[in-house]
């Protein structure tokens, strides 16, 4: 049984991934709708206290501490600069972090979708632990090309094509990956 404090710590590290989740969907809009009446300064206030607190609310993997350490250093820099154009280079930049998350867990350790897929299944059949493998080199590809998108628009695109992208059209892609996977998995799974 864990201790109250450390329950408690759990669920502040719970909440404040979420509202990274949430500000990493709002993100976009805000950018949007405030570049021209808010300071670059203040967005990296915001990100940057989430993400310390997302530090120090509890453990964390080599691999997660790596991305927030990187988040980090683009608020500061994103404080230092005061840049506008800077704004944009954020969602490239978790890409980029989930792009090392899940190369990084194929070269030590546990690949990603076995640690998510063990969660419901513990005792993974030889076969599942090659397909989970094979899924996580499918995100990796898809961060590449997310990240490749990302960067292009942030360089070359409109705010509103940017917008629209990273807020949006991003997104629809990412969930049609999961439900493309999960479709895959269940047919994979009665197949046996």
């Amino acid at each position: 049984m864990q201790a109250p404090a450390q329950t408690g710590k759990a669920t502040a590290g719970r909440l404040i991934g979420f509202g990274l989740v949430l500000v990493g969907l709002a993100y976009p809009f805000a950018v949007y709708l405030g570049k021209e009446h808010l300071s670059p300064r203040l967005f990296a206030l915001l990100l940057g206290a989430l993400w310390l607190a997302r530090i120090l609310s509890g453990k964390q993997t080599p691999l997660t501490r790596a991305m927030a350490a990187a988040a980090l250093l683009f608020c500061l820099l994103l404080g230092l600069a005061d840049s506008n154009a800077l704004l944009l280079w954020y969602p490239v930049l978790i890409n980029l972090a989930l792009l090392g998350l899940f190369a990084g867990s194929l070269y030590s350790g546990m690949p990603v979708i076995e640690r998510l897929a063990r969660l419901s299944e513990p005792e993974l059949p030889p076969a599942a632990v090659r397909y989970t493998r094979q899924v996580t080199w499918l995100w990796v590809a898809f961060f590449i090309i997310n990240a490749s998108i990302a960067t292009g628009l942030a360089l070359w695109g409109p705010l509103s094509w940017w917008t629209l992208y990273t807020g949006l059209i991003a997104y629809l892609l990412m969930g049609l990956l999961f439900a493309g996977e999960w479709l895959v998995r269940q047919r994979v799974r009665n197949a046996k």
